[in-house]
């Protein structure tokens, strides 16, 4: 069996939207599912917690590279 539950929402650039939700299974085991929705057609990614930390790393390198790029 497993728990589902909203996680929040952000409407991202050229139409798209971006759906979080946790699923919690009674095992135990959590995961991200992100689904990238645009118009009808969707996209579902379940992410474990190692997969969320190195996507985070790579976030905010990328945010760190703009920021040094606004500097300039």
């Amino acid at each position: 069996m497993e728990e589902i539950k909203d996680f929040g929402e952000i409407d991202a650039p050229y139409g798209k939207q971006l759906i979080f939700k946790t699923v919690s299974y009674d095992n135990g085991f959590n995961i991200m599912r992100l689904r990238v929705k645009e118009g009808k057609r969707f996209t579902d990614m379940d992410l474990d917690v190692n997969t969320v930390k190195l996507w985070q790393e790579k976030f905010d390198k990328w945010l760190s590279q703009q920021s040094e790029m606004e500097a300039k």
